[in-house]
């Protein structure tokens, strides 16, 4: 594919904004002729049609720009795609010739040019306007994204058609924007996670429901023990979580970071649906089958109408024991509301605290990091490291919320690469002066290749309205 000099395209523009000051000039000579008292007709004919003349004009030029430019961005994503599969022949340097060697290049958008992702966005802007260089950046930042999960033995999924198109947020802003607000995913980002196959609706996971056997050898050369391994196949579909708002074109072009503030928001929302639907999905309706749905958890009731954190520390050695017992394994992590650990942690007694501060005292239950919400392990209790995630809910019979104990290596979650993707479109709604933003992803999740790997807390002593500094009796 041939690419069009620059130095044509700069022509071509020069001569429409040449042509745009004479259609202006003649449509100014229209203006002047019609407030006349007398109308020169043949005057104001000659006027018109010269006018008309420079719109056919500078309509047939500005679009052959746009099929140049076009043909530059198709012929450069090309070049980019077969790079890596290309050996281009070294020209022989000449004697004493200084060269450069380019180790890996920097990235189009990263942390430290583009911190906020402002950058990003206004390319993304300014593409739909007609602005060549913005849709050279984004197709560099595309090509770019496919190089680096190549690399890695990923293949993307492909997403855009001539109606929109689909974008990769950079990465580094996905991670931003997932931490700064709403309940985010504190519990996906510690379960087990790998990369969604590039096809199919369902993964597969080998679950082993009859293994070997080992005996005693009653005599030598009497057979040994010997029972058949079987194992069956554990399916997992994939899910869509999306969504999408339609934003006036005079907020986005006129106003200062709106574009920025909602692809945030979208952002922010997609993970921590993606949380939610790990820890209360139903499985049915096109949701992931959450942990507490998960059929053969581990079950423990603390029923108590006067709770303490003292009488609610038994429980967290009993989940425990109920895990270990049925797959002879610990669990790696509680999971619970940030309103239950700082209960917990508020618990005095006449002379210390049940919960104590990184390097206090012995005679504690726990500790805590002081880690700030979403930013990984908050602090310790009965031994295990506590995630805190709002998406734990507080409404179970009327008011009571639950404790999960997970162990984290037996959650697993595939997630698309790249993951969310966005699609910005203005063709839907250009009869509004609207554009439709978009935020989706592809994953799938399960917990019960061991359910009993995992457990929950539920019962009377999580409800009622909580007291925090309590007295431990």
């Amino acid at each position: 594919m041939t690419v069009a000099p620059e130095s044509d395209v700069a022509a071509l523009r020069a001569r429409i904004a040449t042509m745009f000051a004479e259609r202006n000039a003649a449509a100014d000579e229209v203006r002047a002729l019609l407030g006349a008292e007398t109308v020169d007709e043949d005057a104001l004919t000659a006027a018109r049609a010269r006018r008309d003349i420079l719109d056919a004009t500078i309509d047939r030029d500005q679009a052959a720009v746009a099929e140049v430019e076009a043909d530059n961005a198709r012929a450069a994503a090309t070049r980019a795609a077969l790079a890596p599969f290309t050996t281009p022949t070294p020209a022989a340097p000449a004697v004493h010739e200084a060269r450069a060697v380019v180790t890996r290049e920097e990235r189009t958008y990263h942390a430290g040019n583009d911190p906020r992702g402002s950058r990003f966005l206004a390319d993304v802007a300014a593409r739909f306007t007609g602005d060549f260089n913005a849709g050279q950046r984004l197709a560099r930042h595309s090509q770019e994204e496919v190089v680096e999960y190549r690399e890695k033995g990923i293949q993307l999924r492909d997403v855009g058609t001539s109606a929109f198109d689909g974008l990769t947020v950079p990465q580094y802003l996905t991670g931003l924007y997932a931490n700064t607000a709403r309940a985010g995913r504190p519990l996906a980002d510690n379960a087990r996670r790998l990369d969604l196959p590039a096809d199919g609706m369902t993964v597969n996971i080998a679950r082993v429901t009859t293994g070997v056997t080992a005996a005693i050898q009653a005599t030598q050369n009497a057979t040994v023990s010997e029972t058949d391994i079987d194992d069956t196949n554990l399916v997992v579909d994939v899910r869509t979580i999306a969504g999408s708002q339609d934003v006036a074109l005079q907020a986005i072009q006129r106003s200062t970071g709106a574009e920025a503030v909602v692809l945030e928001d979208l952002i922010m929302a997609y993970h921590t649906e993606l949380d939610n639907q790990l820890i209360n999905g139903s499985g049915a309706s096109g949701q992931h089958r959450g942990i507490r749905n998960v059929s053969g958890i581990s079950p423990v009731t603390y029923t108590d109408s006067t709770p303490t954190g003292l009488e609610g520390y038994g429980p967290l050695w009993a989940i425990q024991a109920a895990i270990e017992a049925a797959v002879y394994r610990r669990a790696t992590h509680f999971v619970m509301h940030p309103r239950r650990f700082n209960w917990f942690a508020s618990t005095v007694s006449t002379s210390q605290a049940l919960v104590g501060f990184n390097g206090a005292s012995a005679l504690q239950f726990g500790s805590t990091n002081d880690a700030p919400y979403g930013a990984g392990v908050r602090g310790f209790l009965a031994g295990l490291p506590v995630i805190v995630d709002a998406n734990i809910p507080t409404n179970i019979s009327s008011d009571q919320d639950t404790i999960l104990a997970v162990n984290a290596n037996e959650l697993f979650l595939w997630e698309q690469p790249g993951s969310p993707l966005y699609i910005r479109a203005e063709q839907p709604l250009v009869q509004n002066l609207a554009v439709r933003m978009v935020v989706f992803g592809f994953s799938a999740f399960t917990a019960g290749r061991y359910p009993a790997a995992h457990g929950a807390i539920t019962g009377t002593g999580l409800g009622g309205t909580l007291t925090y500094g309590i007295a431990a009796s």
